[in-house]
């Protein structure tokens, strides 16, 4: 294959190429370590923490559906001070690059998430911040569903000392105002996007499937979900680093986001199927590039724009 330049920015990040995992899918460590190198990715985003330990929903937390993954998790994790003990050494070893994502019910949840990994060591190069999770200020509604609210979580994560990038929910009115807050809130960059809001209801059962009642769509079903989310802010912020995800599960599908407007993606839901899939991805991704005659990757980001 021609060789071909795959590095790329977010922001003030550096990335060996635009590919990543998704929080959430890959595990809080070195798990798909097993199936290949993960310092080839451009990073590994790890599972959403806590300050504390967090247990999640109760079971059934995942549901296959015809183009994606319903899931209800609840966020479980060990929180951030086991997970710098227990999980990031090893990651760290694999030379991979790191980006921590935290979530909390409070604004001050988040300041306490972030305070605690300002010590992490420089594998871990940005923080993501969940703002797609519950609020118990305001439990009428998550903090992404709240321009104040995104931005005051944003805000309280620079405790973190380390570039922030906004993980952003789909199921707003307008996506471009808690786009805008968020930058407003100090945040580097934006994330978009996380799960659309969903149900599957068992009709022997007469019951919900998953035990929290509903939960998350990922997968196939919501990529053009994700591509116009980038576009829309890709046009609404110019100048801002975007990372899409959303239902990436080959290599044109990174050109595709990258041509809406992102910098970089994550995989996430393919990983399920198949733990290769990030690698698999950015191979394909590759060999797309030199199929298309792109020497640099980097230039593919917001070509589906009006320049004129």
């Amino acid at each position: 294959m021609r060789n071909v330049d795959l590095s790329t920015r977010v922001g003030s990040v550096e990335l060996a190429n635009p590919v990543m995992t998704a929080s959430g899918t890959s595990g809080h460590g070195a798990e798909l370590a097993a199936y290949f190198d993960l310092s080839e990715l451009g990073a590994v985003v790890v599972k959403s923490l806590s300050a504390e330990p967090w247990a999640g929903n109760p079971p059934a937390r995942l549901v296959p559906v015809d183009a994606g993954m319903l899931n209800s998790v609840g966020l479980q994790g060990p929180g951030v001070e086991a997970w710098m003990e227990s999980e990031l050494p090893a990651l760290a070893a694999t030379g991979a690059r790191v980006v921590a994502s935290v979530w909390g019910q409070s604004v001050d949840g988040y300041a306490k998430a972030a305070e605690m990994l300002a010590s992490a060591p420089p594998a871990v190069v940005a923080v993501e911040v969940n703002v797609s999770c519950p609020n118990i200020e305001d439990r009428r509604r998550m903090f992404a569903h709240s321009p104040a609210a995104t931005a005051e979580a944003v805000e309280a994560a620079a405790a973190c000392l380390r570039p922030r990038w906004a993980k952003l929910s789909p199921n707003v009115t307008d996506l471009v105002e808690i786009a805008g807050a968020a930058i407003g809130g100090g945040a580097e960059a934006l994330t978009l996007v996380n799960t659309v809001m969903g149900m599957v209801i068992d009709p022997e059962r007469h019951r919900p499937v998953l035990g929290a009642g509903g939960g998350g769509l990922s997968g196939g079903a919501i990529r053009p979900v994700a591509v116009r989310a980038v576009y829309e802010c890709r046009a609404a912020f110019p100048d801002c680093p975007i990372v899409g995800v959303g239902g990436i599960s080959r290599g044109e599908h990174v050109a595709e986001m990258m041509m809406a407007g992102a910098d970089a993606v994550e995989v996430g839901t393919a990983t399920f199927a198949d733990p290769r899939a990030p690698r698999r991805v950015l191979a394909e991704f590759h060999r797309w590039c030199t199929r298309h005659n792109v020497l640099k990757s980097s230039q593919l980001t917001g070509a589906a724009h009006d320049r004129h």
